[in-house]
């Protein structure tokens, strides 16, 4: 089953993979395609990719205190 949470007719920038989509959540903000949330989601700590999701993640903190 796929939610479409956020479905335009512009596309947006997803922060991770930096592609523009139309289907994803917003987080304070910011963008993140579908794709990506699941992706994020679904990878373990001990995963290769866990330490790229979080320094992509970080920006939606770092874009709310600035």
């Amino acid at each position: 089953m796929v939610i479409k949470v956020n479905e335009t007719h512009y596309p947006n920038t997803c922060i991770v993979c930096r592609e523009n989509k139309l289907s994803g959540i917003r987080i304070w903000g910011q963008f993140v395609c579908i794709d990506c949330e699941r992706e994020i989601v679904q990878t373990e700590v001990e995963d290769e990719k866990y330490p790229f999701y979080i320094e992509r993640m970080k920006r939606i903190w770092l874009d709310m205190i600035s």
